[in-house]
């Protein structure tokens, strides 16, 4: 490395950057480095923004350096690895000297710069040699005088315990997991005074590293992290071999603790406790790996005063205790529940998992309203927002029924001011109430293609405008009448409307929307209606997919699919979907809609190359149990959603997995086998969801809305494909095969009825799948190396099933890591992975969304609810998106959620890194572009769209955002 200026001269430089550095130590004082000859240190963040300060000066010059864009460089650089560090010990802790230099290093490469990056590990490179050459200037801490603090006491570090704790927990994971490089990690970051607990954590973050490289290890740190819990909360070190019997010790202790604590429901002590402690089974806490058993001890296990009280398998009783308390059988029902949770057949949804069996048990996951056009409605609507974000999950609105701009106020003789000032106090309040304080609030505000404020709604989350009409933190979204589909197609005009001059609109779809709407058109043009705009229905299309581009809002949904298709529509309309899109149930200004969530994990239920059909109906069938007891367990903060979910009892049973059955089958998500395989599984799942529901109502009676519904007419969900036909006027293009029994199941509905007027949805699923450890919902692999990141820190997840075929190639090796990692988790550009596996393991952004949409159109046919379709495009384009939003309406699917775009410059690269593409300002929109670029994109003409000017977040919107997981 070139001669650098010196360290007070950097230290100068980098003044502007880290202004306030003794506020800044000061924060970080929980934090130490381990130098290299064992000493240990404080952490001072401005050393990091000086090191590379001088890194900057070596390269660029003292000058060039010097410059303000270098130092913002240096400044963003260095907020960048501490807030790296600092996230992978949450709690406070060490470093060592090394680990800082690794930070400094990617933060460079990440930052695209280059030629600082190749200096800088050239100077490292060169540090090392010399350190090699020069005897040390102290002798290192020995380990024989290696002394630790355990409960205040200070005592020899007992080495032979810490390496039988690790070869403990690599055991049984194959030869390719060993011990000793942690435990040479693990020393590596003691020092003489440690903490014994930080001799633990230094196991847990040294068998994290190699997980990158050998995916056995997530679950060798997912064991040194059971083993952490257990001293928290058993108080003592315990081994796998002795949990048997210390589960069945502690699990009655543990409940009476939580009722004492005020956490737990009294009911809980009514239970045979030392019968449920020995019906948990320890070994499936081996099943965790590292990422799955982090995210339930930070956010789901319960705890006092800070200090968790709850094991994992405890955790899971806890939950099917709370399911089963108006069984006959309480005992017998929670077992059967917890098998079910424990085993990973099935995961219930995110509040249930956090709220069952406590003392306020708010357990279901999607609410849907009406607004009502009158002042005193649409505060209460926003109250009501406000309870239900307190307690429970997302939240969709409906907003068609309000009046729009300029529209008359008969009661002040003034005009409105439309749904944008309203929209503006919603989002405000979401932000306000962020769910009891446990993760943000989270709403979609919904708004028909013919109001008349559609095109103000289309601009809602852009960064630019008059910040006062900005939902920057609310998600947004179309809903479209078939009617305004057709006249896109056929090159006709639209009119938008408000409803306060067609006030019927709302409640009207298929043909009886069309003549309605029709007939007001008509008055336009004799004058009778005086507040109207015409356009041709391809601008305002053009506008929707604009907007969709630039700012990922609002999502595309379309209305007559979702009601022509409901069983329900005999008892009401459907006005919106969910937070997700995957709920479509009848709402109006007497009843919110409810709906309590849960999904299948489809990859435990394939063997032998095929479904496993006799394990799935078993798991259904529990699992709609489940559910079922949710509705009359649940906690109500609001009285319209008890009366309307205790009416009609609707439940979302869903799946996740997907990808990984791909896998399992040998099956590329891009292919018409995969598409045949969501038919099939989906038929499956659904024949045998409504199967149950229908035993339910044998046992427990029909839902009191049944009568005069499609099931009760002997109408099943496929057979609505028909009916859809039927409105459209044709525009429906979908298989129709069958392979089940499916009249025997609509003699059985015949004589029983139903239980629940709806059974099931396809939900994100994002933290449940993670908890697990299977790819979410229906979603394709986002990159078969890759980093989620969540309140815990950053978590290396990689294919398990890639690396098991590249193994058997001679494949799996450093330099293939290096090339995941350059690649982004693609394997698309390494020449020596064979074409058959590229197919395989292609990533989302490999995949054409063409592929999602058949397959989402296979599983539509099946669903009585919907999906939250994710739509995948690399190399946007208007052509593109005008094609695959088409394809998904003639193909009847009823709702698609977030588009994630990816520039054509990025596509050759396969995936995005992360932060980069895609990513969210932090006031909630995209990076701004011009609106006539945005126009443009959505031409008719193939028009590449660039990397530099993102659309939606890559980040899985704020449903993998730790702080939300609003609706699963």
């Amino acid at each position: 490395m070139q001669a650098v200026t010196s360290h007070a001269t950097a230290a100068a430089a980098t003044a502007s950057v880290q202004p306030g550095a003794a506020a800044a130590s000061a924060a970080y004082a929980a934090y130490h480095i381990i130098r290299r000859n064992g000493a240990v240190v404080a952490f001072e963040p401005n050393k990091i923004a000086i090191a590379l300060m001088k890194a900057f000066l070596a390269v660029h010059g003292t000058q060039g350096a010097a410059s303000a864009s270098v130092r913002e460089t240096v400044d963003g650089l260095t907020e960048a690895v501490v807030r790296a560090l600092v996230r992978s010990r949450p709690s406070g802790g060490t470093f060592h000297i090394e680990d800082v230099q690794d930070q400094v290093e990617l933060g460079l490469m990440r930052g695209g710069h280059h030629e600082v990056a190749r200096a800088y590990v050239l100077y490292r490179e060169r540090r090392a040699q010399e350190r090699a050459r020069q005897a040390p200037q102290q002798p290192a801490v020995q380990e024989s005088s290696l002394y630790v603090i355990d409960k205040g006491q200070r005592v020899p570090l007992d080495l032979p315990k810490l390496q039988a704790l690790v070869e403990s927990a690599c055991a049984g994971l194959g030869a390719e997991v060993s011990p000793a490089p942690i435990l040479a990690e693990t020393r590596r970051n003691l020092y003489d005074g440690v903490s014994l607990d930080e001799v633990f954590k230094a196991a847990i973050l040294a068998a994290r590293t190699l997980i990158e490289k050998e995916p056995g290890y997530t679950r060798v740190t997912a064991r040194l992290l059971q083993h952490t819990i257990r001293r928290e909360i058993l108080g003592e070190d315990v081994m796998q071999a002795e949990m048997h019997t210390r589960y069945a010790d502690y699990f009655p202790g543990f409940v009476k603790q939580g009722v004492e604590a005020e956490l737990l429901d009294e009911k809980l002590l009514q239970f045979d406790l030392e019968r449920l402690g020995a019906a948990l089974k320890a070994d499936r806490d081996l099943q965790f790996d590292y990422l799955g058993l982090q995210t339930l001890y930070d956010r789901y296990f319960l705890h006092v005063d800070g200090q968790r009280i709850e094991l994992p398998q405890a955790f899971f009783m806890r939950v099917a205790m709370g399911l089963a308390l108006n069984e006959i059988d309480r005992e017998a029902r929670a077992i059967e529940f917890y098998d079910l949770l424990s085993s990973f057949d099935f995961m219930s949804s995110t509040p249930t998992l956090f709220n069952s069996g406590t003392r306020r048990s708010q357990l279901s996951s999607c609410y849907l309203t009406t607004v009502p056009d009158d002042l005193d409605g649409i505060y209460e609507a926003i109250k009501d927002n406000a309870l239900l974000s307190k307690f429970a999950g997302g939240l969709g609105n409906d907003w068609t029924n309000v009046r729009a701009l300029g529209s008359h106020i008969k009661g002040t003789n003034g005009k409105s001011q439309g749904v944008v000032p309203f929209l503006k106090v919603v989002n405000d309040t979401a932000v306000a109430v962020n769910q009891g304080g446990k993760r943000k609030g989270a709403v979609c505000a919904y708004l028909e293609s013919w109001h008349l404020d559609i095109e103000e709604f289309l601009e809602l989350r852009k960064n630019t405008g008059d910040d006062r009409r900005r939902t920057h933190d609310m998600n947004t979204a179309n809903w479209i009448p078939d009617l305004f589909m057709k006249r896109v197609m056929e090159g006709g005009d639209w009119t938008l409307f408000s409803p306060a001059t067609c006030p019927d609109l709302h409640d009207k779809f298929g043909k009886d929307f069309e003549a309605a709407y029709t007939r007001y058109e008509e008055k336009v043009e004799r004058g009778e209606i005086k507040l109207f705009k015409k356009m041709p229905a391809k601008d305002l299309w053009r506008k929707m997919l604009s907007m969709l581009f630039e700012t990922g809002h609002p999502w595309i949904t379309f209305k007559d699919a979702c009601n022509v298709r409901s069983p329900q529509q005999h008892a009401g309309v459907v006005h919106s979907s969910n937070l997700c899109t995957e709920i479509t149930l009848n709402t109006n200004e007497r009843e919110i809609a409810v709906c309590n969530l849960g999904s299948v994990n489809l990859a435990q239920h394939i063997r032998d190359g095929a479904i496993d059909h006799d394990k799935l109906k078993k798991t259904v069938a529990t699992a709609m149990r489940m559910l079922d007891n949710v509705i009359d367990i649940n906690y109500y903060a609001v009285k319209k959603a008890r009366d309307s979910n205790l009416r009609h009892r609707p439940v979302g049973l869903g799946l996740m997995g997907f990808q990984d059955c791909l896998y399992q089958l040998r099956v590329p998500y891009a292919s018409d086998a995969a598409v045949e395989f969501a038919d099939r599984s989906m038929e499956a799942l659904c024949y045998y969801a409504y199967w149950a529901s229908t035993e339910l109502a044998a046992e427990r009676g029909r839902y009191s809305s049944f009568k005069g519904s499609l099931w009760d007419r002997g109408i099943l969900p496929f057979d609505t494909l028909e009916l859809l036909a039927e409105a459209r006027g044709g525009y429906v293009e979908i298989d129709r095969s069958i392979t089940l029994d499916w009249d025997a199941l609509r003699s059985r509905i015949a004589q029983h009825g139903m239980r629940n007027s709806n059974c099931v949805a396809i939900a994100p699923t994002a933290t449940i799948s993670n908890i697990i450890g299977v790819d979410a919902s229906i979603e394709p692999c986002f990159g078969n190396l890759s980093v989620k990141s969540n309140l815990s820190g950053e978590f290396t997840v990689v294919n398990e099933y890639l690396v098991r075929d590249l193994k058997k190639l001679g494949l799996w090796d450093d330099i293939m890591v290096m090339d995941l990692k350059h690649f982004d988790g693609s394997l698309r550009r390494i020449d020596r992975v064979p074409e058959e596996l590229k197919a395989l393991y292609a990533t989302a952004f490999e995949v054409e969304p063409v592929w999602l949409v058949e397959a989402a159109a296979r599983r539509q046919k099946w669903i009585d609810q919907a999906q939250s379709l994710n739509i995948y495009m690399a190399g946007a384009s208007g052509k593109k998106l005008d094609e695959t939003y088409k394809l998904a309406w003639l193909r009847g699917v009823k709702t698609t959620y977030y588009l994630r775009t990816m520039g054509a410059t990025h596509a050759e690269k396969s995936t995005v890194k992360a932060g980069q593409l895609n990513a969210v300002s932090a006031h909630g929109g995209g990076t701004p572009i011009a609106m006539s670029a945005a126009v443009e994109a959505v031409a008719a003409a193939p028009i590449e769209v660039a990397a530099a000017e993102p659309a939606t977040d890559i980040k899985f919107c704020s449903i993998d955002d730790p702080g939300c997981e609003a609706c699963q």
